[in-house]
């Protein structure tokens, strides 16, 4: 049976996209299955690790310019391309970091839309209906493009389709009222026009999807009645046809949604696999009206197998790339994995019983199709009937289900829930599992805000760390741990919640911050991340490591030019040995340490982040930048300071940190006394780091030429080799 797993938040939608009817412009799988590429609905592309939840890179067009179709990424040539004001072809690579300087080209026509598919080649799909390979089209950008469609023909949707390893662009049009679809074969190019059965009212599809399978491609399209049409077209015995002559296109109807109380305005329907849909944008038919769902529908036997409810606007717009649905829906963009097993028509009913190992063996145990579809009791023979009412008499006395527990965390003692929670988590399997916890945690988290008296930690870490959540699930609970000051979940959640919005990372660090020192070392903490900071606190390292370009001399810029090669570190003897400063000495006490590397090693975004880090005072600022600038030294100075097997932030973590809290607070620095000296180690950082830079710039060419030469086959156990750097 299909199933809908808990979502996450990839990113928050800006003002523009909230108030806009279009949300954003379009979603594009890029290399593999874990980044997507996202164009917002006016002049901006980012590249996001969806497992990360984080931009890794970000173009934009000139104020005054606009995207006018999504931009897609070239799987052949590694590039990414996009249409900006019908006309310009922009093409980059992602290590570009400005647009204008990028290859453009302006054609002749306007481009609706840019398509690519895996190993394949870019397709440009102009206005009035013609295509053209995008090699072929910027070998000469201004050739003349023929017009497919009539006057007063639009193109309304579009897609590409790759079948036998031939390329099939798809489009639909409207014209007076009457809809159209195009299929238009590519190498050899040949073209079919079909025109859609008229709808009651006359009535446009709200959305379109298309596939390919058995030498087919279907057609689904989604009325605002609530109507689901689906339309087959054989990709045999295309002959030349040039699209003059119109085709009827036949149908049938898969699903009659409920539309509630009128017809549907932003709805989106999307074909899975041969068997479900997923529908958003229509009401769930048992919920109330002014609700908005994510369903998955089994076409096959006419039944709903998964919801979810989508807070705030719908947009009518819904993405699948590997088992992953992506929506806007209010100020978020979220993901949500799913799972499409085939189904029977049992388990499409909801009503298939897992018999038990012993059970199975007896005829008796077997359901018949009436006990499937009408919920007739299955009836054992006599000689098993004592011991089954036994069975069944222990285990309700001993293991309760999902919602009778639900029902006891509402009244029952923190212990009681403890035991009965655990209980549960033992016995579900994998799928259950995930549904089990989420209920678990926000009926627990709802009565310890209501009664503050009662709150279960243990449980509510047992919950978390199962993994089987996000923030996004109950976002109460990290503030209730803040609220509570349990400073262990709240660092289980930092570990485990992909999607911390920026805001609720800035309460916590705020927190720790502020947290004195003597109530920090009472509360117990993950024993790996306290092992490492430990280890980097006492200071146990061989020498006097230079790395990074920093010596352990900071204020001293004139030693800080030792070079070291990338992972190894050089023990250094200078006449300054015996007057460089002691060891770096940590601002705060070792658990409070180890609760702001959990802040450090959170995803967040640049730009949603900067806003709640102005929130925070000069003396907490000027703290966290004295604790980054004693990682920052320790990083510096010993070579195996990130130890594998124990979470640690990263020195490019701290750097950025460093970088965001200067950006909130670089005046504010200034201005203060007490911050003047941070303010010049800071300083000397960067300089260290520009002279590093500089001194690896005047060896890059010889070190590029080392790595062209030829290494020895035939090397005995013990070698010397002189290489000579000219």
């Amino acid at each position: 049976m299909a199933a809908l797993y808990e979502g996450y938040t990839l990113f928050g939608l800006v003002q523009s996209q909230i108030s806009s009817h279009l949300g954003i412009r379009g979603i594009e799988q890029e290399r593999d299955d874990d980044h997507v590429v996202v164009t917002d609905s006016t002049r901006s592309v980012t590249l996001y690790k969806v497992s990360d939840q984080k931009p890794l890179g970000s173009w934009t067009v000139k104020q005054g310019q606009t995207l006018t179709c999504p931009a897609v990424y070239n799987f052949q040539s590694k590039e990414y391309v996009a249409i900006s004001d019908k006309r310009v072809i922009r093409i980059w690579k992602e290590g570009d970091v400005l647009l204008d300087k990028t290859f453009k080209a302006t054609v002749s026509s306007d481009i609706w839309r840019v398509q690519s598919a895996p190993e394949q080649e870019p397709v440009v799909l102009f206005e009035r209906g013609a295509v053209r390979m995008l090699d072929l089209l910027l070998s000469d950008p201004q050739q003349s493009i023929e017009e497919v469609l009539d006057q007063d023909e639009l193109i309304r949707w579009n897609t590409v389709i790759l079948a036998e390893s031939r390329q099939f662009v798809i489009f639909t049009t409207e014209q007076k009222g009457k809809h159209f679809l195009y299929l238009q074969r590519l190498n050899p190019n040949t073209l079919q026009r079909y025109q859609l059965e008229r709808e009651e009212s006359g009535l446009a599809p709200l959305s379109c999807c298309a596939s390919y399978r058995e030498q087919n491609i279907c057609l689904l399209y989604l009325y605002p009645n609530g109507h689901l049409y689906q339309s087959v077209v054989s990709t045999r015995g295309w002959g030349t046809e040039d699209g003059r002559q119109v085709l009827p296109l036949p149908r049938r109807l898969l699903l009659s949604l409920s539309v509630g109380e009128g017809p549907l305005e932003a709805a989106s329907a999307l074909e899975l696999d041969e068997a479900h849909v997923a529908v958003v944008g229509v009401p769930h038919p048992s919920a109330g009206t002014g609700k908005d769902f994510l369903c998955i529908w089994n076409t096959n036997f006419q039944t709903l197998q998964a919801a979810k409810e989508m807070g705030g606007k719908i947009y009518g717009q819904l993405w699948c790339f590997f088992n992953k649905l992506f929506i806007p829906h209010g100020k978020t963009l979220s993901v949500i994995p799913f799972v499409c097993p085939k189904s029977s028509l049992a388990s499409a009913l909801g009503k298939l019983k897992q018999a038990k190992s012993e059970e199975s063996k007896s005829p008796a145990s077997v359901p018949s199709w009436n006990s499937i579809l009408h919920g007739e009791k299955v009836q054992p023979s006599r000689p098993q009937e004592t011991k089954k009412r036994l069975t069944r008499k222990t285990q309700s006395t001993t293991c309760l289900t999902t919602d009778q527990v639900l029902e006891l965390i509402k009244t029952a003692s923190a212990e009681d829930v403890q035991r009965e929670v655990e209980g549960v988590l033992t016995r579900s399997d994998a799928q259950n599992l995930q549904q089990s916890v989420s209920l678990f945690v926000s009926a627990l988290v709802s009565r310890s805000l209501e009664e503050s008296s009662f709150y279960t930690p243990s449980t509510l870490a047992r919950l978390v760390h199962t993994q089987c959540m996000s923030h996004s699930v109950c976002p109460e609970l990290l503030l209730l741990a803040l609220e509570r000051k349990d400073y262990f979940l709240c660092q289980l959640c930092l570990q485990f919640f992909p999607d911390i919005p920026e805001a609720v990372t800035c309460a916590c660090l705020k927190a720790f911050v502020s947290m004195p020192d003597t109530d920090a070392e009472k509360v117990s903490l993950e024993p790996d991340s306290v092992s490492f900071m430990e280890t980097l606190i006492s200071g146990k390292h061989v020498g006097n490591y230079v790395q990074n370009g920093f010596s352990p001399s900071p204020l001293d810029v004139e030693h800080t030019d030792a070079l070291s090669g990338d992972g190894v570190a050089i023990q250094t003897k200078t006449k300054e040995e015996e007057t460089a400063p002691s060891e770096p000495t940590c601002p705060v006490g070792l658990h409070k340490a180890v609760l702001l590397n959990e802040v450090l090693q959170t995803a967040y975004s640049d730009t949603f982040l900067l806003p709640h880090l102005k929130d925070l005072s000069s003396e907490q600022v000027i703290l966290f930048l004295q604790y980054l600038q004693f990682l920052y030294l320790k990083f510096s100075q010993d070579a195996p300071t990130q130890m594998h097997g124990l979470r640690s932030p990263s020195l490019a973590q701290i750097v950025d940190w460093v970088c965001l809290l200067l950006d909130a607070h670089f005046t504010v620095l200034v201005m203060t006394q007490e911050a003047k000296g941070l303010m010049l180690n800071l300083h000397a950082f960067v300089k260290s780091q520009v002279r590093l830079v500089s001194e690896l710039g005047k060896i890059e060419g010889s070190l590029q030429e080392i790595n062209k030469m030829k290494v020895k086959k035939e090397i005995g156990q013990y070698s010397i080799e002189v290489i000579e750097l000219f």
